[in-house]
């Protein structure tokens, strides 16, 4: 395997990312109040739609992963599928976030949960086999970290893009309902457009015509045998989550509690550009410390920082919660670089010892299968949460206060605790990778 990565596919690669993360943050920050505020489903259905959604995402995941490992095209193995799929997300997209001409609540969850798990479906085809083609591209330990570092500063584009320009292209209209609907075709348009580029610019490795293998349920069954494997991609689970749940309650926050919802543009402006600026930093420490102790101190701090927010937020006013922001950042940077610069080691350690059998759609779709999952609990806790504490849009009471801010920082801080003590007993660093490597054939 070739370890020389030249600057058209550092780039090329990224780039795909940017659609990629871009769609996780619209459905993460957005989706949720669009449903409750402008489709006027209640929180309840609302939460359980994203949660339906996302695990019929989930379940796709596997299949999309198992199939395309054992996919051979003249085109390689992951990108007609990625093709398909970007085309597919560009319909969806618009179509979600178009309001229906349908009244009644139940027929309402009916029509919006078969269209999210639609659009979740066409996003599966596209993000696994991307996911699945970093390991293929440099067996180098520090190379696919820098190989990460571009595709995670893209990802902090695309997080800027669907975060900071929603509410901006909504504004373009003076119908909101068309706003919405426009913004989400044009979301769509640039997650195809992204995801053509990777398409062009990323050849895939040649491989056999046959990779012998075992059957689907025992793949996966033995793939989450895996303790090395489990030791990262839980506590990735649990950072998710964590991470999902602040994501979709911080525009509550700003709306309802600083009586601001304009300052949230601002507020993830200060989140986002410390993440994308210390991206590089993180990825030159981790060169010294490892993957693993940089993604725990990340977290650390990512924990403190919502904390902090969620509790002392009104006390401390805006513009000192927008340093929080700032200074949670630098600890959501190792969120974008660490977990994916871990995973492609995990993958080599199996294929060593497995004969070499490459399975990186396997390890990609339970990976993404996890990420799907912790986001729809964290969507489906923060419905419910705030159908638990009597939220009504328009006409936030206290009580409804107390609920946005659970979602925005004690109950995420479990999931990061959690996530860091299981992180502990990740054993993969430099040495354990070249010692591994010396065994491959």
């Amino acid at each position: 395997m070739n370890n020389t990565i030249s600057r058209r596919i550092k780039l090329g690669f990224g780039i795909g990312d940017l659609g990629g993360n871009l769609f996780f943050t619209i459905i993460g920050f957005y989706l949720l109040f669009f449903l409750t505020d402008l489709v006027h489903l209640s929180p309840a259905l609302a939460g359980t739609v994203l949660m339906i959604g996302k695990i019929w995402d989930a379940i796709t995941d596997p299949m999309t992963g198992y199939v395309s490992d054992r996919t051979r095209t003249r085109w390689g193995r992951r990108r007609p599928y990625m093709f398909v799929g970007s085309i597919l997300a560009f319909f969806m997209m618009g179509l979600m976030f178009t309001k229906p001409a349908i009244h009644g609540q139940g027929a309402l969850f009916v029509y919006l949960t078969l269209l999210y798990c639609l659009l979740n479906t066409a996003y599966t085809l596209v993000n696994i086999p991307y996911a699945a083609l970093l390991p293929e591209l440099t067996d180098d330990y520090n190379q696919r970290t820098v190989l990460t570092g571009y595709r995670m500063s893209f990802a902090v584009l695309g997080t800027f893009v669907g975060a900071g320009a929603v509410m901006p292209l909504i504004n373009l209209f003076s119908d909101k309902q068309v706003g919405w609907s426009m913004m989400g075709y044009f979301m769509g348009a640039v997650m195809l457009i992204t995801t053509l580029i990777t398409i062009w610019a990323v050849k895939e490795p040649e491989h056999p015509e046959k990779q012998q293998g075992t059957g689907f349920f025992k793949t996966y069954i033995e793939a989450l045998q895996d303790k090395i494997f489990l030791s990262a991609l839980i506590p990735w689970t649990f950072f998710i989550t964590g991470t999902s749940m602040v994501q979709g309650a911080l525009v509550y926050y700003f709306a309802y509690i600083f009586k601001d919802e304009g300052l949230f543009q601002v507020a993830l402006l200060f989140l986002l550009t410390f993440s994308l600026l210390c991206i590089p930093l993180w990825v030159k420490i981790s060169e010294h410390i490892g993957k693993k102790r940089c993604y725990m101190i990340g977290m650390g701090i990512m924990a403190v920082g919502v904390m902090v927010f969620s509790l002392l937020g009104e006390s401390l006013g805006p513009k000192l919660s927008l340093l929080v922001m700032a200074i949670s950042g630098i600890g959501l940077s190792t969120h974008y670089v660490m977990p994916h610069a871990m995973l492609p080691d995990i993958v080599e350690n199996d294929a060593i010892n497995h004969d070499n059998l490459r399975q990186e759609g396997v390890f990609s779709s339970l990976w993404t299968f996890s990420s799907k999952l912790g986001q729809a609990v964290a969507l489906a806790l923060n419905g419910w949460i705030l159908a638990l504490f009597a939220y009504t849009p328009s006409e936030p009471s206290a009580l409804s206060a107390i609920g946005i801010k659970l979602v925005c920082g004690p109950i995420p801080l479990v999931w990061y605790v959690v996530g860091i003590f299981i992180l502990r007993s990740y054993p993969i660093d430099k040495n354990y990778y070249h010692e591994m490597m010396k065994k491959r054939v």
